[in-house]
């Protein structure tokens, strides 16, 4: 497979390593020196040189990134976080243009499970009404949104069965990875469940896998909504 990278911070030359090691080819690597460049440019560059993309760069790009690839031809892993209030726009762009794109807070399959047993608690717990509901996430230094976009899809779930008011507290500090605390505090008790992730290697085999299954569809799709497909053995029929 040849991929294009729209980022090389930490995240995106993970992604080229873990790309190379597994005998994908780099056809082209977008980095901040490509900012306000013409989406008509990037989209020449990428038409025919690669069979997908994948973004980690910064949210305002988010947009321009996916116009490129719907015009190029090229579907798009979405791994930047930030453009939450952009994404009817995202899914217009990509629906006017027939493109193909996968996007999540995060691609970690860990995250993506502990997103279902989040689920699951808060839909029990919330029979209780003595039980409230918070959220904590702790990211490095040089994460710049916060809360960031792992928190606020677990407040979305949360809040489907807590209600909006579910708080969340966000950290900045040193070279954390990332840590998801979910807690829901009652009378009599308190239960934690916590995801903590020891390094980026997760996110970028997740990237790669949506890169994988990305190939040859059209549509817009959110990589939790699609992790039983990517995950199904190869000729399952799935």
């Amino acid at each position: 497979m040849k991929l294009a990278l729209f980022g090389h911070g930490g995240m995106g030359a993970l992604v080229e390593t873990r790309a190379r090691d597994a005998g994908h080819a780099i056809a082209v690597i977008f980095t901040d020196r490509d900012a306000g460049r013409p989406v008509d440019d990037v989209a020449a560059a990428l038409r025919g040189a690669a069979d997908a993309a994948i973004d980690f760069s910064v949210g305002a790009a988010v947009p321009d990134h996916v116009r490129a690839c719907v015009k190029a031809g090229v579907p798009l892993v979405e791994g930047t976080t930030g453009w939450g209030k952009e994404l009817d726009q995202v899914r217009g762009i990509v629906a006017d243009g027939r493109g193909a794109l996968i996007y999540g807070a995060n691609f970690s399959v860990g995250v993506n499970l502990f997103y279902r047993i989040v689920r699951a608690a808060a839909e029990q717990l919330g029979r209780d009404p003595s039980y409230g509901a918070f959220i904590e996430e702790a990211h490095h230094i040089r994460k710049k949104d916060a809360p960031s976009g792992t928190a606020l899809k677990l407040k979305e779930i949360v809040a489907k069965t807590f209600g909006p008011g579910v708080s969340v507290a966000s950290t900045r500090a040193g070279n954390i990875p990332g840590t998801h605390r979910v807690g829901f505090d009652g009378i009599a008790d308190q239960i934690t469940l916590t995801h903590a992730a020891r390094s980026r290697e997760g996110f970028a085999a997740g990237a790669l896998l949506a890169a994988r299954w990305i190939v040859g569809r059209r549509g817009f799709y959110e990589f939790a909504e699609v992790l039983d497909d990517l995950l199904a053995p190869e000729g399952s029929g799935r």
